[in-house]
């Protein structure tokens, strides 16, 4: 039997297009989703959903690339249908190794640190964290990487820090309350269609529609308040900017115009800090474009994953060398004065290319009409 599709085997009733499956790691089960698994030789994705989702939030994406890829999408530790740690805390750390125990088994160990053999790696929101430090601690098992809406800024930093707040106030009220009336309340319908109306920016009453009713049915699949409050914590405390000098792999960042968890700008930044990269932003679109432009969103990892690798940037040879253990804020920052120079160096180059053009081609003109 084809390695990729070793694991028990369970048809879904809630998707025709995927088949469920399970594999047990170090002491807890993983469910997960695999699109198309049939015999034919396609390159493997593995998606990694956003924090307090499950692999419905991404079935929209893995549906349409699964002509041409196999496509993996599991349900996060504690969230879904897959177990919690056990004696573990849910933080980034923990769910890198998820990912890394989880691709091994997946494969067989076809790809594993030691393998030499990559794959394409996806990661959405809390996703998008995981997926670029898991990228950064085992770059030979990543090929390419692909960020949906990746955290580009702390949240307590960001433009809309007093939102954040509040929710923090929300997820630590939640865990402090007796367990009944906290995890009542973290699963509150109101409060679920608040956090809908905030994230969705189009103006299609149909993906309004489709969002909500997702966020309702899988949006309060956690394990338990404890898991909930934990992965709250990482997805916080964690972002894409903090490895982005340290991405080796070509990477794709599909963004939202209008994403609150992260500005145009910053997005800009952090994607100018990782070598080889190519950066696609969707106008009218919020934190949620598996759920508004999925599509689009499938049609932008197609054509990364079929074109060759962009060019990498000559001048990350200027940068300063990423602290292997920590980047911190400070160390970004001072990255770019360096980026904007060559950005202007770019922009002054192609100012002077166009000049020239035009001088030439006033010249042609009178030479024709003496």
């Amino acid at each position: 039997m084809d390695p990729l599709l070793a694991h028990d085997l369970e048809v879904t009733v809630d998707n025709p297009y995927a088949e469920r499956r399970s594999v047990q790691l170090d002491g807890y089960k993983v469910r997960y989703w695999f699109y198309d698994a049939d015999k034919q030789h396609k390159p493997l994705i593995v998606m990694f959903h956003g924090f307090r989702g499950d692999h419905h939030g991404l079935q929209l994406i893995a549906t349409e690339l699964r002509d041409k890829y196999h496509v993996v999408v599991p349900d996060l530790p504690g969230f879904g249908r897959s177990e919690p740690f056990p004696a573990r805390e849910h933080n980034i750390p923990n769910y890198v190794d998820f990912a890394r125990d989880f691709i091994t088994a997946l494969t067989d160990g076809a790809v594993s640190p030691d393998s030499g053999s990559g794959i394409v790696v996806v990661g959405h929101s809390f996703g998008s964290i995981i997926a670029s430090h898991f990228a950064v601690d085992y770059p030979s098992m990543v090929q390419r990487l692909v960020l949906i809406n990746p955290i580009s800024e702390p949240a307590l930093d960001g433009q809309h820090k007093g939102l954040t707040k509040l929710t923090e106030f929300y997820y630590g009220v939640g865990k402090k309350l007796p367990r009944a009336l906290g995890s009542k309340l973290l699963s509150s319908g109101s409060v679920v269609k608040l956090m809908t109306d905030v994230m969705v920016k189009s103006q299609d009453p149909e993906v309004k529609k489709y969002a909500l009713r997702q966020h309702e049915s899988y949006f309060s699949t956690f394990a338990n308040r404890d898991v909930l409050h934990e992965a709250y914590q990482a997805s916080v405390s964690g972002t894409v900017a903090e490895v982005a000098m340290q991405l080796t792999m070509p990477t794709l960042l599909i963004v939202g115009a209008e994403d609150d968890l992260g500005s145009v700008q910053s997005q800009e930044t952090m994607a100018s800090w990782i070598r080889s990269h190519r950066l696609e932003i969707i106008p009218e679109t919020g934190h949620l474009i598996h759920y508004e432009a999925p599509v689009l969103a499938a049609e932008y990892i197609n054509d990364f994953l079929s074109s060759p690798a962009p060019e990498p940037l000559d001048v990350h040879d200027q940068l300063p060398l990423a602290d292997t253990t920590e980047s911190t804020p400070d160390q970004l920052t001072g990255m770019t004065p360096i980026i904007r120079q060559d950005q202007l160096a770019r922009e002054q180059a192609a100012q002077q290319a166009f000049r020239e053009r035009r001088d030439r081609d006033d010249r042609s003109a009178g030479d024709e009409h003496p």
